[in-house]
């Protein structure tokens, strides 16, 4: 599991880019974005850095928090 502060995360739409960038890596991946707190966390399979660079292209600066 991959718990991830997102900056400048502010609504659903943000959530839906997100999710569907993290799709992109890991199809069945599990996303659960939390706006409250600007989180992220990613139930993968899929490489930690891969994940970060794809939200980090979509255009979310982020960083990684203790799960």
């Amino acid at each position: 599991m991959l718990k991830l502060k997102v900056q400048d995360m502010s609504c659903g739409h943000c959530a839906s880019t997100i999710e569907k960038a993290v799709k992109t890596v890991d199809p069945i991946a599990r996303v659960t974005v939390d706006l409250g707190s600007s989180t992220v966390t990613v139930e993968t399979k899929a490489d930690e850095t891969a994940i970060r660079d794809v939200i980090r292209s979509a255009g979310y600066d982020n960083e990684k928090l203790a799960a």
